[in-house]
């Protein structure tokens, strides 16, 4: 029997956008027109890339389109900037482009979708490195200046995730990828945190399916190598179950939480010096004790990111020691979230745990 809803009328209600394909394995390169024509999204697709994603896949991508009917454009892109995002628009405005696809690591695939989102135009993603969970979130991040914005986007309507082409990109990447998403395990405590302590709005499935693809990556660690297939698999697979996480949450909450504050401030301080996964990784190692104190898991972070070959010092990323501490004591003030930095750290306790944690 089910039951009844005598205590009012249920009113809450949810919108999750998902992509409609996400397409991930072996050669899947070759299988993007199959998966585009059976999106319906138009014959004029503008691809957006950046010189080495464009000579890894890129080209192959525009070829295969023109062969099978599309009329593509191009546009190569230098650097992640508001006026690429700009460039993109105008490129497509030319091309009377009826949807992008971004073709590359992070930067190409933000810039799409970013502008994929001002235009209200479908972004297709096509990555060629796993190095964030940005291949499907709905989420853009761009530098300015001597800060980076995270701005949101609508996610991809579809993912092409090749592991041959992913496999072959520089290692560091990956364990960026892998990083990124084991720091999940400290954004979800946030997030149950500013839930008790400040009322945000929370999902327990999206909490759970962050949690449990950060667990996986902390758990199988050791069998994550350079160059196999099997690995690019598991860490894209773990990336797209994070941005579904976010799908479902409406927010970046499930893999966004004070590691992420700390790697903005990081950006800020030393910018361009280290990879936005391995900045998180670091964070959430110092999060962790400072959620659990010493009898927390923050050494098991800490060993499953060094088993992967990802950065777990200051020293590891290439940041000054000084520069960790202020992160710490002025992360807080990068964006209102609530977290377990709260309303600030003093120098003496930010200090205490980086060397606690081993960090400095």
């Amino acid at each position: 029997m089910y039951p009844s809803n005598s205590g009012g009328m249920f009113e809450k209600s949810t919108w999750i956008r998902l992509p409609r394909h996400v397409v991930v394995g072996h050669g899947v390169l070759d299988e993007a027109v199959e998966a585009l024509d059976d999106l319906r999204l138009g014959d004029r697709p503008l691809v957006v890339t950046s010189p080495t994603p464009n000579e890894v896949a890129g080209g192959r991508l525009f070829e295969s389109l023109a062969d099978a009917g599309y009329e593509p454009t191009e546009v190569i892109i230098d650097e992640a900037s508001f006026s690429s995002v700009e460039a993109v628009e105008d490129a497509a405005a030319e091309a009377d482009a009826d949807f992008l696809i971004g073709v590359g690591g992070g930067k190409a695939i933000d810039i799409a979708k970013m502008a994929g989102d001002r235009l209200d135009q479908a972004f297709v993603s096509v990555p060629t490195a796993a190095s964030h969970d940005g291949i499907v979130s709905g989420r853009g991040s761009v530098p300015e200046g001597d800060s980076r914005h995270s701005v949101a986007a609508e996610p991809p309507v579809a993912v092409i995730a090749d592991t041959v082409v992913l496999a072959d990109a520089p290692w560091k990447l990956t364990t960026a990828g892998c990083a990124d998403i084991i720091s999940n395990f400290t954004a979800v405590k946030d997030w149950r945190l500013a839930e008790r302590l400040q009322g945000v709005e929370y999902s327990e499935y999206a909490a759970a399916l962050s949690e449990m693809t950060a667990e996986m990556l902390i758990e199988g660690a050791d069998s994550i190598r350079p160059g196999l297939e099997e690995s690019a698999w598991v860490v894209v697979k773990a990336l797209v179950s994070s941005g579904v996480a976010m799908s479902i949450a409406g927010s970046s909450r499930p893999a966004s939480g004070a590691e992420h504050l700390f790697s903005h401030q990081l950006d800020r301080l030393a910018p361009g010096a280290a990879l936005h996964g391995h900045q998180v990784g670091v964070g959430s190692i110092m999060m962790e004790y400072l959620h659990a104190g010493d009898g927390g898991r923050w050494r098991l972070i800490r060993d499953a990111l060094a088993t992967i070959g990802a950065p777990t010092t200051a020293d590891g990323l290439g940041i000054d020691e000084d520069d960790v501490i202020e992160a710490l004591t002025t992360a807080h003030e990068i964006r209102d979230r609530y977290t377990i930095l709260g309303s600030g750290m003093n120098e003496s306790a930010a200090r205490e745990v980086a060397e606690r944690t081993d960090v400095i």
